[in-house]
């Protein structure tokens, strides 16, 4: 059992000491050169780790002062950090949609219950893109179970990044490939979000410090994703180098905007919203 699977259990992580901002860090591979030096800075903050919908919660829950917070997740109380993000220009490899008749005719879609945002961004593409009505049922990311229910399914990180569907037999949709074509746009995943205040000078330098010490160590950081296995840490390299973006830059917040457009259109979010910055 992987660690973040031993945190689920865990509702609400432990409160820090007042002199640190409490952080919720997403523990898959794509997320950690964005904290990847985070956990060095004791003295600015204390990390606690799980999927994004849990660290999404704890932010929502005043559990946490920051997290890595899932795209859908924002609303306009909350500050951004400027600068980093989890984005993809497609394809990703680790966000798809797996089906066992092409696409465009399933009548059902499970939805894995570990990002909000995966499951939002699956919806717009089928009333979008796919031009489909599906049924979509919220189900854990189990790949055969899904598939019994449903006739296609959505799974997001490594449960995603290791399917060999053409062993399987089953159609594959990158959703970030299948974004970009709908838009020419990237995709935005997650990027650093808090309450207005709760972040010094100090704090937000150290988090740039953090992307530009993890982009710079991506090799080290899938090995020690995958410690023991070369063969998983190969691949997580070279997913790290080619799937991944780190930037967050005016085609991003353009691409936030769009997502917030069409997601407010399906009566997911209530209406679309502009990203607010802390000063840096």
């Amino acid at each position: 059992m992987s660690n973040w699977q031993r945190r689920q259990d865990d509702a609400s992580p432990p409160r820090a000491d007042k002199r640190t901002v409490r952080v919720g860090c997403v523990e898959y591979l794509n997320a950690r050169p964005l904290w990847h030096g985070l956990s060095n800075r004791t003295d600015l903050f204390s990390l606690q780790y799980d999927v994004p919908s849990r660290c999404s919660d704890w932010l929502h829950s005043g559990a946490v002062d920051l997290a890595l917070l899932s795209s859908i997740e924002y609303t306009p109380r909350y500050r951004v950090v400027p600068g980093g993000a989890v984005t993809s220009t497609g394809p990703i490899a680790s966000v798809a949609a797996y089906s066992k008749k092409p696409l465009t005719r399933a009548r059902s879609v499970a939805l894995d219950t570990s990002s909000r945002t995966s499951a939002t961004l699956m919806r717009i593409l089928c009333a979008e893109w796919f031009d489909i009505e599906p049924e979509f049922v919220t189900m854990g990311p189990d790949l055969p179970t899904m598939l019994r229910r449903c006739d296609a399914a959505l799974l997001i990180g490594d449960n995603a990044l290791f399917v060999d569907h053409v062993a399987l037999g089953l159609h594959k949709h990158d959703l970030c490939e299948e974004w970009r074509g709908m838009t020419r746009l990237p995709f935005v995943f997650a990027f650093w979000t808090g309450r207005p205040g709760v972040l010094t000078p100090a704090h937000l330098q150290a988090i740039r410090d953090s992307r530009e010490a993890g982009v710079a160590a991506l090799d080290d950081i899938a090995c020690a994703h995958y410690p023991g296995d070369e063969t998983l840490a190969a691949t997580g390299r070279a997913y790290l180098r080619k799937n991944i973006q780190y930037r967050f830059d005016v085609k991003c917040v353009a691409s936030l905007q769009r997502f917030y457009t069409s997601a407010s259109k399906l009566g997911i979010i209530q209406q679309a919203q502009s990203v607010q910055f802390y000063d840096s």
